[in-house]
């Protein structure tokens, strides 16, 4: 992913992303575990965000994305934490548990341990959906140190909210 992560770009997304919510009368939430906030922080680094944006989920550990956002032990189990079926259980349980119209979630392997063969130190999944809609999952493959690979995410993310709301 050739795009540009700086700390100035991401504010420009959020900024944009803040502006079409709040032009579309919708409210965000999100649900990270590899980037523990940072997609939350980002947004509500935008003065007036909170006319838009409704709360963060940081859940790490199965037992959170179990209790804060519903993901059942069989998805982790069958799947595990990095996979299309949790970041969808994520970011579905979000829209549940929170008031929001709009939601992100997710997950993956931002090192430097903790890759395998089959889910390599890069590998992000992440979802998005409109309340009441349906989910879009995408598998992303980063490059770079962890925080390369956690910068990457919450662009990817905040490019799919805008996908998404327009």
């Amino acid at each position: 992913m050739n795009v540009d992560v700086s700390d100035a770009a991401l504010r420009t997304l959020a900024e944009q992303v803040g502006h079409n919510a709040q032009a579309n009368h919708q409210t965000l939430v999100t649900a990270e575990s590899c980037t523990g906030g940072w997609i939350a922080k980002t947004l509500t680094d935008i003065a007036g965000s909170s006319s838009w944006f409704e709360c963060g989920m940081a859940a790490y550990s199965y037992e959170a994305k179990q209790a804060l956002l519903g993901v059942r032990p069989q998805t982790l189990e069958e799947h595990g934490a990095v996979s299309r079926d949790t970041v969808i259980e994520m970011v579905s349980g979000a829209l549940v548990h929170s008031g929001a119209t709009v939601g992100v979630a997710v997950t993956g392997i931002a090192g430097p341990g903790g890759g395998t063969d089959d889910k390599p130190v890069g590998t992000v999944w992440i979802a998005w959906k409109k309340r009441g809609g349906y989910p879009t999952a995408v598998v992303f493959h980063f490059d770079g140190d962890r925080e390369a690979v956690r910068r990457q995410t919450v662009a990817a993310a905040l490019h799919g909210l805008l996908d998404l709301m327009n």
